[in-house]
């Protein structure tokens, strides 16, 4: 009786080695290292292997060509939900490359921690907002590695163009008549913030009144602790770094009696805005699961070709809705 028939024994590779007579050994060279195999007995090892339809365990073949098959994506923290679509779509890339992907906590800074995980796995996903050039270099080093949301001259990465949709926003607000604008900054230290900050000075010079509040965490507390400088810069619109800023900005003013969006404008994502009927105020969409999805391509791409820490920066389009009046 066929292996694969129902209620049959799944096929081994003992099994496509007896059918194609030859050893164990050889017929794992022959499916995993075809080419330390001759090519007459290739052929009766592939034909006995589809005909008993036996697939190869993917960590056998990754073991066999001196990998794991594991991709680890470093995160300095879980409690940022930006985090959450960007490995929804580096996972999902992961496993259409037959890789399984692992997320570590861990600072850029912690080279002792990531030195033990790159023996462990054939690559870095490395989100590290703070970490400074040479640490992440250092990283870069150990496994080949792709930064995410995060550039660094020389090395390999991919991140969203926020700050250049951070300057539409603030040009669209100075266009529709807003004198007074706040831009609530990110964390110290943070790459992304810094040039979102140098946009948003640019888009308002000579047009509107800027004033820069922090920098804040992103976080729903951050905002909630940010209304009394809002409400003291005299600002009609607030673009705040993140949205969970925004949303504690909102519920704050709002118990302060300051109408959102009547009296101040904030821009956030899209789908907050449209849930709480603001579509007059500007939308800013990171495409979260596409940042991860690309990254890991282009890390998929580099474990094959085993490619080192040289690399160039590629920057994601982000969305921005900009409503008219």
């Amino acid at each position: 009786m066929n292996p694969t028939d129902a209620g049959s024994p799944v096929p081994t590779l003992d099994d496509v080695a007896r059918r194609a007579g030859v050893s164990k050994s050889t017929a794992s060279r022959a499916l995993s290292r075809p080419d330390l195999v001759a090519p007459a007995t290739i052929a009766r090892v592939h034909d006995a292997a589809v005909g008993l339809g036996f697939e190869p365990s993917r960590v056998a073949r990754a073991l066999a060509h001196g990998r794991t098959g594991l991709i680890a994506l470093v995160v300095p923290t879980l409690e940022n939900s930006f985090f959450t679509p960007i490995i929804n779509g580096a996972q999902a890339r992961a496993a259409e490359a037959g890789a399984q992907l692992t997320v570590a906590v861990h600072g850029a800074d912690d080279h002792a921690a990531l030195a033990r995980l790159a023996r462990q796995v054939d690559g870095f996903l490395i989100t590290a907002p703070r970490g400074d050039d040479d640490t992440l270099r250092a990283a870069c080093r150990l496994v080949p590695t792709v930064l995410i949301d995060r550039e660094v001259p020389g090395l390999p990465s991919v991140s969203a163009d926020v700050a250049h949709a951070f300057g539409e926003v603030i040009g669209h607000l100075a266009a529709a008549g807003h004198r007074r604008i706040a831009y609530l900054g990110g964390p110290h230290g943070s790459w992304q913030s810094l040039r979102r900050s140098e946009a948003v000075h640019r888009a308002a010079l000579g047009r509107s009144e800027l004033t820069v509040l922090g920098p804040v965490p992103a976080t729903f507390t951050a905002g909630v602790e940010s209304a009394g400088a809002v409400v003291d810069s005299g600002a009609t619109a607030v673009v705040p770094y993140a949205t969970s800023v925004a949303l504690g900005l909102m519920s704050a003013l709002e118990r302060r009696g300051v109408s959102v969006p009547g009296d101040v404008l904030i821009s956030a994502e899209r789908a907050v805005l449209d849930a709480l009927g603001m579509r007059r105020a500007p939308a800013i969409d990171v495409d979260g699961e596409r940042l991860g999805r690309v990254a890991a391509g282009q890390l998929v791409e580099r474990i094959e070709r085993r490619g080192g820490g040289e690399g160039a920066a590629t920057r994601l389009p982000v969305a921005v809705r900009l409503p008219a009046g």
